[in-house]
């Protein structure tokens, strides 16, 4: 995917997000105001918290298209998985402030009164925030931007909190502690949407392992390429968002050129970068005896 065409779904993701969110919340918010209800106006916030996210996402696209430089040898690409932990941190904040709202809302015995427009707003957040998720998913997918991915399941959270709500308000008239119950429960889907974003972001930035799949493929490329078994180990990826680097070891015979092992590690170079977009550096170790493939 070139640059400029994932930075292109990360701009139309951010800008419907931010224009549907700044909407919805004025929507929610005023419900939330007339009814008097600390589940619907938290609710509305975390509807503006998904405007924020999407201007972060958007200014993470526009650092990430920033080309290599002195100081940062490997590109830009990392500031949209920092742009995701950035979402995480102000979802946890935004959590925090209404749990402990909501818990202080139950000690009072504060009730809320839901009508009509209550409802009307809730029903239109549940069905335009789903909208918004499947849209950032499918923008994230065919882009591979996590940054996007994490705006998803922010989408996502929030159509299920306003769900959670929507069934509260039905049952409100049973129950005094119900709104406040809501708001916990709402803090709670918040704590959740963050530790989702934070696991799948922090594992990138401090550089991982490639999976069994990837790994395999690799031992066979160098097998074809070597003509030999070279016995590939020690593999780190390191994650620059457009930019991927491979480190990983190899052992040919001590007998043989260094004209001839770098001969193998160009090959080897030139077909990972070509198949699986990857710039590699390889290590040699020296071995006595290697076996010819048949």
């Amino acid at each position: 995917m070139k640059a400029r065409t994932k930075s292109f779904y990360a701009y139309l993701e951010g800008w419907v997000s931010i224009i549907l969110n700044l909407l919805l919340f004025a929507l929610k918010y005023w419900a939330g105001i007339v009814s008097g209800s600390v589940a619907i106006i938290a609710d509305a916030w975390h509807t503006l918290s998904d405007s924020i996210s999407s201007i972060i996402v958007i200014l993470g696209a526009r650092t990430s298209k920033i080309p290599p430089d002195k100081e940062h040898p490997f590109g830009h690409g990392r500031a949209e998985l920092i742009a995701s932990l950035m979402i995480g941190v102000f979802l946890s904040v935004i959590a925090f402030n209404f749990l402990i709202e909501s818990i202080g809302r139950l000690k009072n015995h504060e009730s809320a009164t839901f009508g009509t427009m209550a409802i009307v707003a809730i029903v239109a957040s549940i069905v335009l925030k789903e909208f918004l998720a499947q849209f950032a998913f499918w923008t994230g997918r065919i882009s591979n931007n996590k940054s996007l991915k994490a705006d998803g399941w922010h989408h996502r959270s929030d159509a299920i909190s306003s769900v959670v709500v929507l069934v509260g308000i039905f049952v409100s008239d049973y129950f005094w502690w119900i709104d406040g119950t809501l708001g916990i429960a709402v803090a709670g889907l918040l704590f959740y949407a963050s530790y989702e974003i934070f696991r799948d972001s922090y594992s990138p930035l401090l550089g991982e392992t490639p999976d069994n799949e990837l790994i395999d493929k690799l031992k066979e490329v160098g097998k074809q390429e070597a003509e030999m078994e070279i016995h590939m180990h020690h593999f780190h990826l390191h994650n620059y968002g457009e930019h991927n680097e491979l480190t990983f070891h190899i052992r040919l015979p001590d007998s043989m050129t260094i004209k001839e092992a770098h001969s193998i590690s160009c090959r080897l170079e030139k077909r990972i970068k070509d198949e699986f977009d990857m710039n590699s550096t390889i290590h040699f170790d020296p071995v006595k005896e290697h076996v010819k493939l048949k």
